[in-house]
């Protein structure tokens, strides 16, 4: 295994990372990859200040990708994160990239005052379920809803 480096995402990583969001796109049945709506996403996230990237490489190979967005919860009465866009490249998973990649979003959340992590799961993406319950994330008895605006 090559060695892999869990490093803050920069504007650089922009097309890597889009592959890798078109690839996990592929495992979640409400989206499909649009490599331009993925690009204008991921630019807005490197413009907003409460929105952290992670990327994991190998070399000047970008093989993993990890986002994160400060939220307010009133539930919790301040910043909470939300976990969006976890994946590592086939090619590559199952080496505990994944881990390091959420070890150092929880790291970083920890350190600046989060009191939760959420984030969301396609419901038949089962070896995903998996990795997160034993990482320590629990299911909860909220469900995922979602409105489009109309077209």
């Amino acid at each position: 295994m090559a060695d892999t480096h869990i490093r803050p995402a920069t504007p650089a990583d922009l097309e890597p990372m889009v592959a890798l969001i078109g690839e996990l796109f592929t495992l979640e049945a409400d989206f499909a990859a649009n490599p331009d709506a993925q690009r204008s996403g991921l630019r807005l996230l490197f413009e907003q200040p409460d929105s952290h990237l992670w990327v994991a490489a190998q070399g000047n190979a970008i093989v993993g990708l990890c986002t994160l967005q400060t939220l307010i919860s009133t539930a919790e009465g301040g910043p909470v994160g939300f976990v969006e866009d976890v994946i590592v490249t086939g090619k590559v998973r199952g080496q505990g990239i994944g881990r390091r990649l959420l070890t150092a979003v929880q790291e970083w959340a920890d350190a600046n005052g989060l009191k939760r992590l959420q984030l969301l799961a396609d419901r038949n993406n089962h070896p995903a379920i998996g990795f997160y319950k034993a990482l320590g994330w629990e299911e909860t008895q909220l469900i995922g809803l979602r409105r489009l605006p109309p077209e």
